[in-house]
């Protein structure tokens, strides 16, 4: 289902994403880097319904297995 310009594409029942819940600090799923909030040049991975957040290094040094859209526990 694709879904308007502006409109929230996730479904009702799915958790908010972590940055907009109001200044929870995130962590790395690779290195475990922690951050304030998300900064704007992370990754965000969703594997079996459950939102993985990369920082700038581990997402740069697994660039070719995240397009690949493989699994983080397979890099």
């Amino acid at each position: 289902m694709l879904s308007s310009p502006g409109e929230d594409p996730r479904p009702p029942e799915q958790a908010p994403d972590p940055a907009e819940q109001g200044g929870e600090s995130v962590v790395c799923s690779r290195c475990g880097k922690p951050s304030e909030h998300t900064p704007p040049t992370w990754t965000c991975s969703v594997e079996n319904g459950r939102r993985h957040y990369f920082c700038d290094d581990c997402a740069r040094a697994n660039l070719r297995a995240i397009e690949g859209r493989l699994d983080s526990p397979w890099w």
